[in-house]
Order: C-alpha cells, then structure tokens, then sequence
C-alpha cells in the first residue's frame, strides 16, 4: 500500500515531462477563454424517459431530457466539450434487450451511442457496467477492435467518437485495450488582454480509468483475457506523456468515486489519491467521476465520500482540482468551467477561479425540461420493440411485491428472488456437484432500488398477472447466479457487513436519528429469507458488532458449521467488499444462467405466487430496545398500506413531505416493537 504522505515522492515527475509544445502561433500572451466541460454519467441505457419496469413515462430520467440542458449549456457557454463517464449501455430493458434478446448486427449502432452521436459528444470513457455483456460485445458496440483472445477482431459500427480507457490491458498484447487517452484540439473564441475577439486553437487531453475490480465483478467474462492497473499507476504512465504531446490541458474521465481508505491499486474509488496526485502536480486540470450515483458538488451531501478531507463539496474540489459527478440516468449535467489564459508558451486553466456545478432536469416548480424529440425518434423501434418483449407473460401473484420499506423488514421483493436462487442451486448440486450434496443452501439477495436515485426509484410489481418487466424490477442487474462455500462464522461476518446499511442508534437521545446510512448502498443489504435460519441486527452497536442471537433450526449457529450460499458473480467475487469473499476465494461455482433468468424460470414454473408462501418469510430481525427520540427513515409517500401488509405494524409515518424537498415522506421504526 502507498501511504499519502508518499505520493509526492511516487508522483516526482520532471519538470521537463510536463512541458508541452506551444498551440497555433499568434496568441497574445495574457489572452483569456473560459472553456465548459460537460459531463454526462451513468447513463444506464436511459435514452429516453421511460420506466420499463413500470411501462410508464417517467420525465425524471433520459438523456432526450439532458439533451435540452447539453443544448442550453452550449448556448450559455461559448466554448463547450462533452464528455459521457461510462456505465453506459447496461442498466435497463432497452439496454439488454439490444444485447441479449435481439442483438444488435455488426453494421448496427446502440440506441444510447446514436442519440449520443446525434448531440455531438467529443469523447466517451468506460464504465465497470460496460463489461456486464462481455468484450465481444462492448468492442462491437464501441465500434473498436478489441486485441483479446476469443473476441472477433473485426471492425463494427460505433459511433464515431474517441473512447479512452488506460488501466485495463489486453493479456495478449500488455498493451490497453482501448486507446488510453486522445489530444483534441479544439477551436475556441477567446479575448487578448486588450479585449479583442479572435479564435485559437487549445489542446485538451481525456484520459479514461474504470474500477480495477472489474476483473473480479466480470471474472466470467474477463479472466484470462484482461488485467488492470491502479489509478495512481495509471496515471503516472500517461500524464506526462500527453503533456510531452501538447496536452494543454488534461481531463481525467473517471468512472469511480472517493475513498480515503490506504491507497491499493485495485480500489474501486481511486480518485481521491488520483487528484491528489494530478492537482499536486498540475497534472489533471478537471476530474470527471461517476459510479456512485450521487451529486457532486452538493453542499447539503452527508455522504462519506464528500466529507474527507481536501474534499469541497461545495466548490466542487478534490485536492485543489475542479470535480464533478453528474448523478446517474441524465437526470443531471455535470459542468465545470476552466478559466484559461495563455502565458505565451500554452494555455494553463486557473485552478482556483474556475467553477463547478450540477445542471437539473427537475426545475424549481417541480416540473422537468423539455424532451428533445429527436432523440426518441432515433430509437422509436428500439424502444417500441423492448415494450412489446418486456410485457411477455410469465406468472402472476396475489400480492404487491416492493421495497419501499425494505431496510424495516419488508421481504415481498426479496424472498421469492432467494427462493429462485436456492431451488437452482439444489438442483445444480444435485445433477453436478455431488461432494456438494449433504450442505445446507442458503441465499442471499439485496434491494436493489432503494430510493437512492429518486422518490420512484422502489421495486413495485402490483400484484396480479406477471410479465418479463416485472422480473426485471425485482432483479435490476444482468448478474449471472455464483454460489460460495462459507462456514458459520464467516456468514456471521457477511451478515454483520450486510448490516453496515444502518446507522447506530443512542437510545438516551431525544432527537430524532436516521436509521438508514445513506453511503451504505441498498444493494449492499444482503437478506436472508429463510425459515432455517434467524438473528437481530442491534442498532445500538458499532458496525462489525450487531449481529446476535444467529440460529440455524432454532438452536446457535456453530462456527464450523459449513452452507452454500447463493449470490451472484459480483458478490461472490468480492463486489462490496465483504469479508472472506475477495477474489473469488470462496467461490464454488458460477451458473451458466443469469440470475434474472434463474428467476423468471422459477416464476414460469410455480405458475402462481402468494405472500404467505413467496414474500413474508423473515429472517432478521431489529433487537428490540425503547429509544427516547424517534428513529426515522424516508420512503415514498402514502405507502403505509405496504407496511401493514408485510406485518410492519411498529412502522408510522410522521409526515407527508419530509421536508427535503424531494418528495419524499418522513417515517419512524419503532425498536421497541
């Protein structure tokens, strides 16, 4: 590990690397430009508003809506340049129905890229998403030949934009799989310090990075065929190279967040130590992040990673350097405005004077921007295709099935996906894996839509007659179904990671405390929904220290005691960083079936759900203690119902509008019930 503190001394580049050489001639030393980098992230396939999920529009989402403020920008801003940070063509039913179900032709373009190429982005990075369909299909749909063993070196249709990646290597070649960065040069309206109008030339180097940890997430599509380098590695390599190449300035688009854990080269969330290292040298004049599906700057943010130090979550600033995270699914647009001057050799942006924010779809009256009408008419066909696909029967239920109040107790979304997952692994184990057989099976499964992303960001399948889209809101990612070998202590220890989602509760304190740890993803909040098994999560112990009373049938849960468990490949592989599962090390096997199929087959099968027998097994638990102050979470509104109905009966709602204006209810838990 490299400590902090080292960093000067690992990132000592010369002076003379991080010359560059001099743009066009004739620019007046002291001239002056403001140039607006715009960032979309995460786009998740949301190319237009639409919830495939709930076969409704939804104005909260879509790049047709973030086209409007792109165009805005580039009316606002005379000198612009956009840039997409990845997780780009995965994350809905548009985005895998291209890829799976009708997949695209090799002289066919990607929804996402033709409405990307139609707003005119000037390069694009990598994000871990895009390698959920394998290499084959990302060098296709990239338009770039990948040089890997077993991926076709043809050259297919993309949309015609620089793609940059630097930290993932081709195990053939050692050499990176995509171009690792581009100099653009780029033309813009400038003044010389007499005020005079004139256009220049400014060369502006991307650079691409993606979470090293891909190659445990995706294993079954990269193993053997990629490796991966730290950030900080990375960034040392190329930095002054593109600076030796006439960068006069350097945009690191980072498909990651901010961690200030010790530094390792396969953290997730490098780019801490990455601005650390540029600012300190000069060497990234803006830091382009995503992943994380959050806001930044956002002076209100709690979140974890905003609160560090060297961190401005209200000037938008990591260690000095301009940074912007534009949330996820183009609900926003990240912008950060260079301030340049020309010294007589090259540009050089003002770090200090330059200026951040986060542009919204959603206006002050609650109404959203206006869609851009072309975007849809690019992928009518597409997008009329995947709703025919998405409303194929495949079963029904006689009850509601969400997540609304999922981190209370809720299982109606959960429990029929951990039924699904254990049914195909006994049977899995008992058609291969015989030495397997005498092992309890358990599974595990999370909620995957919490409201991190929004009011409407909740699994909610109405009950009655069931159909593919449904399937995908209760299971939102295209894993594939992996199964672990762990012994009683160590799902101790997963559960106790699991049960990191929440926040300690002081019983003595009279004000209200939030039950739920924001920076603790609802995808991370592993459940076990078993009648052979249960245990309490405490709420008044520290993290690492709340799981009690853990039984199997009733009686302790022994140390030594072994199980299967099924998860999914990015669990199993070490995604979330649970303990015992880095690497793969526990992995048994990874199924040939995803687990979104594994549950639509099991759904096709019982024909029928009910609650009694698919949604209201329990596992877990709160341990009941009497607080002096309301303990409180926020969901959507008016859904107390649900609650009822899932036997929440210690659950009210406090008010309509938390007043956080987002839309949002404010509700309390009481623990002592």
């Amino acid at each position: 590990m490299v400590s902090r503190s080292s960093f000067l001394v690992l990132f000592a580049l010369s002076a003379s690397s991080l010359s560059s050489a001099a743009p066009a001639a004739r620019v007046p030393a002291g001239s002056s430009a403001e140039l607006a980098i715009l960032e979309t992230t995460d786009l998740h396939s949301a190319v237009v508003g639409y919830d495939y999920f709930k076969l409704a529009a939804d104005p909260s989402l879509g790049l047709d809506r973030t086209a409007s403020l792109i165009a805005q920008a580039r009316r606002d801003f005379p000198n612009t340049l956009l840039f997409d940070n990845g997780d780009t063509i995965q994350g809905n039913a548009l985005g895998d129905y291209q890829a799976t179900v009708d997949p695209l032709r090799c002289g066919q373009l990607l929804g996402i890229y033709k409405a990307m190429k139609k707003i005119g982005y000037d390069g694009i990075g990598i994000g871990n998403h895009d390698f959920n369909f394998g290499l084959a299909y990302l060098g296709q749909v990239t338009g770039q030949r990948l040089d890997v063993e077993g991926v076709p070196g043809r050259q297919c249709a993309g949309p015609g934009l620089p793609v940059v990646l630097a930290n993932v290597y081709s195990t053939r070649t050692k050499k990176p799989l995509f171009e690792p960065y581009r100099i653009l040069s780029k033309r813009i309206k400038a003044v010389d310090a007499k005020g005079k109008s004139f256009e220049a030339t400014v060369k502006v180097g991307i650079i691409g990075f993606t979470p090293p940890a891909i190659v445990n997430w995706d294993r079954r599509w990269l193993e053997g065929k990629v490796y991966t380098e730290g950030l900080v590695e990375t960034a040392k390599r190329y930095l002054p190279e593109m600076r030796a190449k006439g960068a006069d300035l350097i945009v690191a688009i980072s498909h990651g967040g901010l961690d200030a854990s010790p530094y390792s080269p396969t953290m997730e969330n490098g780019n801490y130590y990455l601005a650390q290292a540029g600012g300190a040298l000069g060497g990234i004049d803006a830091l382009l992040l995503g992943h994380s599906h959050q806001l930044f700057p956002n002076p209100s943010s709690t979140v974890a990673q905003f609160n560090l130090p060297h961190v401005d979550k209200a000037k938008g600033r990591v260690f000095g350097v301009p940074t912007v995270m534009a949330n996820l699914w183009g609900k926003n647009l990240g912008v950060v405005r260079l301030q340049l001057r020309y010294d007589g050799k090259r540009w050089r942006a003002d770090q200090d004077a330059a200026i951040v924010e986060n542009r919204t779809t959603q206006q002050p009256d609650k109404s959203y921007v206006s869609a851009d009408p072309a975007v849809m008419s690019l992928v009518k066909d597409e997008h009329e295709a995947t709703i025919r696909y998405v409303k194929t029967p495949i079963g029904s239920a006689d009850f509601r099935m969400s997540t609304y109040f999922a981190d209370v107790g809720d299982v109606s979304a959960i429990q029929i996906v951990n039924q699904a997952q254990a049914a195909y692994v006994r049977h899995y184990v008992a058609e291969n894996l015989p030495q397997f057989a005498k092992l309890p099976v358990l599974s595990v499964s999370a909620p995957f839509k919490t409201g991190s992303a929004g009011v409407l960001d909740y699994t909610d399948v109405a009950a009655g007659d069931l159909a593919l889209n449904n399937a995908a809101d209760l299971y939102l990612y295209p894993n594939a179904l992996a199964v672990v070998k762990v012994d009683g202590a160590g799902l101790k220890a997963w559960l106790e990671k699991a049960a990191g989602r929440f926040n300690t509760i002081d019983p003595d304190r009279s004000e209200p405390q939030e039950l739920v740890n924001t920076g603790f993803p609802g995808y991370n909040f592993d459940t076990v929904t078993s009648p052979e098994l249960g245990y309490e999560i405490d709420l008044t112990r520290p993290p690492g220290q709340r799981i009690r009373n853990l039984q199997l049938h009733g009686a302790p849960l022994p140390a030594g005691q072994e199980f299967l468990v099924a998860t999914n490949n990015y669990r199993a592989s070490g995604g979330g960083n649970f303990p015992g599962l880095e690497g793969g090390a526990k992995t048994v096997f990874t199924a040939p079936d995803a687990s979104r199929d594994v549950l639509i087959a099991y759904i096709k099968e019982a024909k029928r759900l009910s609650r009694e027998a698919n949604g209201s097994q329990r596992s877990w638990r709160f341990a009941k203690v009497a607080t002096k102050g309301p303990v409180v979470f926020h969901s959507a509104p008016g859904k107390l119902e649900l609650a009822r109905a899932a036997g929440l009966g210690n659950v009210t709602q406090l008010a309509a509008d938390d007043g956080l204006g987002k839309g949002f209810a404010l509700y309390a838990v009481d623990l002592a019930k």
